[in-house]
């Protein structure tokens, strides 16, 4: 080779130097690949040995106490997605509440009583051909205990699998001897203040189950009942001088109702109507000759709904012959429309004004069966000394039995069941029209779809029953203090609760607002019994001595102490004589047996106060555990349980639809566990709007786990750039460059809206908030920026100190931050610095900020500069596009800013180094015609360049001064000096 000639490509390549090694390149051992599904196991049991939970306890036992009281959920078998939805947002809740200075204890918790339990082992027996009535009552419990307890087991492991914390090893379980005395004491505080009777009313009643329902065990589906119009005709009617001719035409007329429940008709005790609707006397004069309703017959039906009945009588004309006042209504008595049926029936029925009636549909008259209906009860109640001055008996009939059969006060329907064993429609529906037809007493009929009150274990529908119940007066003085009702004290304590969402006061107050007394008694075999003697009169005994002894004993052996031989004289003692006393053998409600966890949790954890700041449960709780923890506590306490009642929707099938094991579109939370890990299945909870209902499925998971795979490249930057950080280098705020103090700056703000979300139990606010500071500001614009001062700058550079510095900040806050959420990863990621022994990201506080990081006035700036840089950024993707550049340091941009407020936001500011360019040229001008522009951006445009200049063999950045450092003649000087320091060390 001459001295004129240009080297080869060869030997050009051969004098470059590596200078890889000399970066500050990222080094960390966190991978890439999380491995949630067979990492986080070993963390648990990380957690398990050292006993974390109960650390945190000693470590925390000086602090305020925060309490979330855990809704216990039903051992009967695996948890489900709503579940999972349920138990994370609480530990969510938890956590943060820790890591903001409470001492936040959770302690699990079962419901274990009732008849889902009960009914699997009657299935069991069912199939070993075993009769449940020929067990020992115990033995039997015994068997519902084992079971409960099964599954109590299986779901705790299941809810540890989830990250949850928790006190795990003493959770509260209502079966526990213990919980079973409390909550007898409680019902006894219910007996000895007056407040629970034995009456007669009607209670929603499901054959299949054989036990009387609360409304929190029903849900409606659609139903097709049978409709029919009735005629009672009228035996009787009075009124003034001139109403003498009405009264005349009215007696040779009938009234008409409107009925869904066929059934119900023997049972019929009255005809409700109301003195707001207009009334008249209607004729037919048209209609076929084979019809039920026949021409010359007279109705009495609302003026708004007579062409409707008349129609559906199929009566092809009619006339109104008089308008019938409501004074004229109250004195007409009628004839039962089975009159003479098996000799019966002969009772009169009178007429009852009543506020419940409307003229939406029907006849304008509602069918009145006192036994069957809670309107028909009250409206029958109420005018019962009215009845009984008329000669009217008020006594209510007991027409059905637990099978769903008609009674002797039903006559002439014998062996006739309204539904049967398998919650089919029996025979009564046809056999009470064939009846009515007979007797030339139907009008019409049809069928109507409606939504029809099942039960929610059987899926099956109930009926409306007068049966003996034990119920809570929901109106009545508490020991005779006026106004004092637990309705009254039910509603104030609502007043004083906090709701999140706030429409869930407006449902509570409603459910309570309207809600008849609580039907407390059960007719079946497991749970807490209602442990109550009453005399012939239906009165309570009310013995401390007596209820102290049934206490004790629950206390030591549980329950199952009532039901054992003897247990009579055992507790009435000999201060009584046992023949004068019933023993009680119903069971109590589950209801109440959860809404008086509080008195065993709340008032008895160590780590627990009362009220507890939160209960947390789905929107059907309302009417459920939320509501007989409020009526348990204002009747045995005079005050809620609770100071903010937390309300979730529920969790849909992608598309929009219910999840239901037919249709097949269930997702169940140990599949995406087992897939992906339980922290996706933890950010899915955090990231849905979970006050509302919302969507659970392949598509909505896989966002979370892109999202994930974001945040945790996020974080690897973070622990691989921080393998290079020394203490003894940080930097005070004061001293540090513009970027890095805006970069505190939003670190502050950050810290007031995490904590303002987690505090409003607002965790998609926490989950958005931080995402989009992770992914926008630091991944796409703070790192960008500054990986070249992090991977190239020399040692003693301000800059890359105090990168450093801020990125250790980072780490200490977004580990906290992201903790409650990300439970596993953020152990994952601190232990990668932390590995000591001992050591946990969950024994951490959220950092304190320093007030005097917020510079609204730098961040207004910085806003300004971010906005520039967004239309270079666009220029720049397009020439990479074009392929006229392949790195954005090949390029020196011209930077047009005619924006005044920008172009001085942007002075004193290294252009390049904000651009990511080697060089910039930013000029306060308008550009060309051809230059990029954002019309988000006005006043700003850019006219992209090629760098002039050598490329930096280090940096690969293009600069002039490339070759002038004698030493380094390769590089730029910044990166020769950063090779200089490297040598002297």
């Amino acid at each position: 080779m001459t001295d004129n000639q240009a080297p080869s490509n060869e030997a050009q390549k051969a004098d470059k130097k590596d200078y890889s090694a000399t970066l500050n390149l990222p080094k960390t051992d966190f991978p890439m690949r999380a491995g949630l599904p067979k990492r986080e196991p070993g963390w648990l049991q990380r957690w398990e040995d050292m006993d974390l939970y109960n650390q945190l306890r000693e470590e925390s036992k000086d602090r305020e106490k925060f309490t979330l009281h855990d809704g216990p959920p039903y051992a009967n078998g695996n948890i489900h997605i709503g579940h999972s939805l349920n138990k994370v947002l609480k530990d969510i809740i938890v956590r943060s509440k820790q890591m903001m200075g409470y001492n936040a204890a959770y302690v699990p918790g079962w419901d274990c009583h009732g008849l889902p339990i009960e009914w699997k082992i009657e299935e069991m027996y069912r199939a070993k051909g075993k009769n449940k009535d020929e067990v020992p009552v115990n033995e039997f419990r015994k068997e519902c205990r084992e079971f409960a307890d099964h599954w109590v087991g299986v779901q705790r492991e299941e809810f540890k699998r989830l990250g949850v914390t928790g006190d795990w090893e003493n959770p509260y379980i209502t079966m526990s001897y213990d919980a079973e005395a409390q909550i007898a004491r409680e019902l006894m505080k219910f007996a000895t203040s007056g407040q629970l009777y034995r009456g007669s009313k009607p209670v929603m009643w499901s054959v299949v189950e054989r036990t009387a329902l609360a409304e929190a065990e029903i849900e409606y589906h659609d139903y097709e009942s049978d409709a029919i119009w009735v005629k009672f005709p009228i035996k009787a009617a009075g009124g003034t001088g001139d109403q003498e001719t009405l009264v005349e035409q009215l007696l040779d007329a009938a009234v008409t109702i409107w009925t869904t429940t066929p059934w119900t008709i023997p049972c019929n005790r009255a005809i409700s109507f109301s003195n707001a609707i207009s009334y008249g006397l209607y004729e037919v004069t048209e209609a076929p000759e084979d019809n039920w309703v026949t021409v010359g017959e007279k109705l009495v039906l609302a003026d708004a709904l007579a062409a409707d009945v008349f129609a559906k009588s199929r009566v092809e004309g009619f006339k109104k012959v008089a308008d019938v006042p409501a004074d004229v209504l109250a004195t007409i008595e009628c004839e039962h429309p089975l009159n003479g049926h098996a000799d019966a029936y002969t009772h009169t029925i009178p007429l009852l004004d009543g506020d419940h009636v409307t003229d939406d549909a029907g006849t304008g008259f509602v069918h009145t069966a006192p036994g069957h209906g809670r309107d028909d009860f009250e409206i029958w109640m109420t005018n019962a000394r009215d009845l009984e001055a008329r000669g009217i008996d008020p006594s209510i009939p007991f027409c059905v039995d637990d099978a769903g059969q008609y009674t002797k006060d039903a006559p002439g329907f014998p062996d006739v069941r309204i539904i049967d064993d398998k919650g089919k429609k029996g025979k009564a529906n046809q056999a009470v029209i064939t009846e009515l037809s007979a007797r030339g007493n139907m009008v019409a009929r049809g069928r109507v779809k409606h939504q029809y009150p099942h039960s929610w274990r059987s899926k099956k529908p109930i009926i409306f029953r007068n049966t003996p119940q034990w119920f809570v007066y929901m109106d009545r003085d508490i020991e005779g203090a006026q106004a004092d009702t637990l309705r009254t004290r039910s509603m104030n304590a609502i007043e004083q609760t906090k709701f999140v969402p706030e429409i869930g006061k407006n449902r509570l107050r409603a459910m309570v607002e309207g809600r008849p007394d609580w039907v407390l008694s059960r007719q079946r075999t497991w749970g807490v019994p209602i442990c109550v003697f009453a005399n012939a009169d239906g009165e309570v005994l009310k013995d401390d001595e007596v209820n102290q002894r049934i206490a004790d004993a629950f206390e030591k052996e549980g329950a199952d102490a009532w039901f054992e031989e003897g247990a009579k004289e055992r507790f009435l003692g000999n201060k009584y004589n046992a023949e004068d006393w019933d023993q009680v053998m119903d069971i109590l409600d589950v209801w109440f047996d959860s809404g008086s966890t509080h008195s065993f949790v709340l008032e008895k954890r160590e780590h627990h106060k009362s009220p507890a700041n939160v209960y947390l449960e789905g929107s059907d709780q309302h009417r459920g555990w939320f509501q007989s923890s409020l009526l348990e506590s204002c009747g045995t306490r005079g005050r809620a349980p609770y100071e903010t009642v937390i309300t979730h929707g529920f969790t849909m099938a992608e598309d929009g639809r219910k999840m239901s094991k037919s249709i097949g579109n269930t997702i169940a939370p140990q599949d995406i566990i087992k897939q992906y890990g339980a922290d996706i299945l933890r950010l899915w909870v955090a990231s849905v709007d979970y006050w509302e209902d919302h969507r659970i499925g392949d598509t909505i998971i896989k966002t979370s786990v892109d999202a994930y795979r974001k945040m945790r490249n996020t974080l690897r930057f973070l622990l691989g750039s921080l393998a290079h950080f020394d203490e003894g280098e940080k930097v005070v705020a004061a001293d540090m460059p513009e970027l890095e103090q805006y970069l505190l700056h939003r670190i502050a703000l950050l810290d007031k809206e995490v904590r303002d979300a987690y505090n409003n139990y607002d965790f998609k606010r926490v989950f958005s908030t931080l995402f989009n500071f992770m992914t926008v500001d630091l991944s796409a614009f703070y790192f960008d920026i500054r990986k070249d001062a992090l991977y190239c700058d020399p040692k003693s550079s301000i800059t890359r100190k105090s990168s450093l510095t801020v990125l250790n900040t980072l780490y200490e806050c977004l580990t906290a931050w992201l903790a409650p959420i990300m439970t596993f990863t953020m152990e994952e990621v601190w232990l990668e610095r932390n590995p000591e022994d001992g050591s946990s990201v969950h024994k951490r506080q959220f950092p304190t900020i320093p007030a005097d990081w917020q510079n609204d006035d730098l961040a207004s700036k910085w806003a300004k500069i971010r906005k520039v840089r967004r239309v270079v950024t666009g220029a720049l993707e397009i020439e990479r596009r074009e392929k006229r550049i392949g790195s954005s340091l090949e390029s020196a941009p011209d930077i047009y800013v005619a924006d005044a407020d920008l172009y001085v936001a942007l002075h004193g500011q290294d252009a390049a180094e904000i651009a990511i360019t080697s060089q910039a040229n930013v000029l306060q001008a308008e550009g060309p015609a051809e230059a990029f522009r954002l019309d988000e951006v006005p006043g700003v445009s850019v006219v992209p360049k090629m760098a002039e200049g050598k490329k930096c063999e280090r940096s690969w950045k293009v600069l002039p001064e490339v070759g002038t450092d004698e030493e380094y003649p390769d590089v730029t000087l910044r990166d020769a000096q950063a090779l200089r320091e490297l040598a002297g060390a």
